[in-house]
């Protein structure tokens, strides 16, 4: 007899941090995602979760317009950052890169760009399913884009 397994709910968000939120929220609402809310983190509280000790954060929680998916946005104040991951390269250990499914990639890739995305390779078609890139967002933050071309 197996062992059960905790119930799992869903996956709340995936935290990003970044040095300006203001771009991070422009960049990302630009995409699709809405501003769910905006507000400082800080206290002994906040640093015994993160082990960090006392933290002041401002966070920003985006959400997909289907209201499952979020993104949580975060700007150290103190302690401040110790380490940059944003321009690692795809095969890097760690974090790499949330993804989106769009509606139209070209569209997309167009209007993020006047965000100053750009395209780390290029738009490839995965056989007859999706249409795939991955480009680097503000400060150089690694998304993946996916436009789904077959009917699932």
């Amino acid at each position: 007899m197996t062992a059960e397994k905790p119930n799992l709910k869903r996956m709340d968000n995936v935290g990003i941090v970044v040095e300006s939120l203001d771009e991070a929220i422009s960049f990302f609402s630009e995409l699709g995602l809405k501003l769910q809310g905006r507000g400082m983190i800080e206290g002994e509280w906040a640093g015994r979760v993160t082990g960090l000790g006392t933290q002041r954060v401002e966070i920003a929680m985006m959400i997909t317009p289907d209201g499952h998916s979020r993104l949580e946005l975060s700007r150290f104040l103190d302690p401040p950052v110790v380490a940059d991951h944003r321009t690692a390269p795809v095969n890097a250990l760690g974090y790499l890169r949330v993804m989106f499914t769009v509606e139209d990639i070209d569209g997309t890739l167009e209007r993020l760009g006047k965000h100053g995305a750009q395209l780390v390779g290029e738009v490839v078609q995965y056989e007859d399913s999706y249409r795939l890139c991955y480009i680097r967002g503000p400060e150089g933050l690694l998304i993946g884009l996916a436009q789904e071309t077959s009917s699932r």
